[in-house]
């Protein structure tokens, strides 16, 4: 298992695109992936879970990934992350 905190610099923040994009990303793994924010959690494969966490644009968010390709599905969300889910350019 792996866990890295990770800020959502995009403008929007965790909205419908971007958690869109989230859960896609994360469904090319096997790994279970589960983002946190404060006391709250929700896996990434439930874009109502992950919007239910209201996590604006400077939020800090942990990451978590467990699984056989955690390594690689982390790095996916790190660079997505990165990219400000391409929203802004």
């Amino acid at each position: 298992m792996i866990r890295r905190e990770l800020t959502l610099t995009n403008k929007r923040g965790l909205h419908a695109r971007a958690a869109t994009k989230l859960v896609q990303c994360c469904a090319t793994f096997e790994s279970t992936v589960t983002v946190y924010r404060d006391d709250h959690s929700a896996r990434a494969n439930n874009i109502m879970a992950l919007l239910m966490l209201a996590a604006p644009c400077g939020t800090p968010l942990v990451v978590e990934v467990d699984g056989s390709d955690e390594t690689l599905a982390l790095a996916a969300i790190e660079a997505m992350f990165d990219a400000r889910f391409d929203e802004e350019t």
